[in-house]
């Protein structure tokens, strides 16, 4: 990425974007009947599909059961046609066994597991394309089908990417500006109470800039708060008026 400037003297990124602002997001639930919950979401050029079921028995060893709460169970993929990579396994691999475990540590601090003890809520999700932020789209998109499937959670969880790059923190990444390689976050955030289910750090970071990459990251989880809180409740006025007829 030698010679791209990612952010001009002006304050405009690569994309046009202001240092705060979000990619657009647009996003859909219920987009599967089979599933107990389901959603696809779009971030810009990223674009993520998520999968719902249960709460449920424990399929497999029931020693895998929790007594006290619900066994919550989180896999991702990728599909072969998401980046530019061919890729030879869409799922399995050790990036995918990651994501899945970052998404699990994630919805298990949302989720209200002691409601279902003995019993297993499974989250699938897969990228259907890669444009930058994937952990946060497939974040998004799981909330989304969460809800949906009727799963109680303490919070929407929210996340979203920041980077820094000449001074200035950067929300929202896009590939282009991952691939540049400077400092990374990710931020999963419960925006009522301001929890942070997860912060992941790819790169070495000043402990001076911190604070303002973090804070960015939080300011852009809120906004993505805000437009998720309007798809859930389009979502619930259109199933309203259908089950009113």
């Amino acid at each position: 990425m030698a010679g791209l400037e990612l952010l001009s003297d002006q304050g405009y990124r690569v994309d046009g974007r202001r240092a705060g602002e979000l990619r657009k997001i647009q996003a859909r639930m219920g987009v599967f009947a089979q599933a107990d919950g389901s959603a696809y979401i779009e971030q810009g050029n990223t674009k993520a599909l998520a999968v719902v079921y249960g709460p449920h028995e424990i399929r497999g060893s029931r020693a895998r059961a929790l007594p006290d709460r619900a066994l919550v169970n989180c896999q991702y993929s990728s599909a072969t046609f998401s980046t530019g990579e061919r890729k030879r396994r869409p799922h399995g691999d050790r990036k995918s066994c990651e994501m899945g475990l970052q998404l699990r540590q994630t919805f298990e601090a949302a989720i209200l597991t002691q409601l279902h003890p003995r019993s297993q809520i499974d989250i699938y999700v897969q990228v259907l394309q890669a444009d930058g932020g994937t952990y946060a789209a497939c974040v998004n998109a799981a909330t989304l089908a969460v809800l949906d499937a009727g799963i109680p959670m303490r919070d929407f969880v929210c996340a979203c990417s920041a980077g820094f790059v000449d001074g200035t923190a950067l929300a929202d990444l896009s590939h282009v500006e991952e691939a540049a390689g400077g400092p990374q976050l990710a931020l999963a955030l419960l925006p009522a109470s301001g929890q942070i289910a997860l912060l992941e750090m790819d790169a070495r970071l000043h402990e001076d800039h911190l604070e303002q990459v973090l804070e960015a990251a939080a300011r852009a989880a809120r906004d993505v708060h805000t437009l998720l809180d309007r798809v859930v409740r389009q979502h619930v006025k259109e199933a309203s008026i259908l089950l009113g007829d």
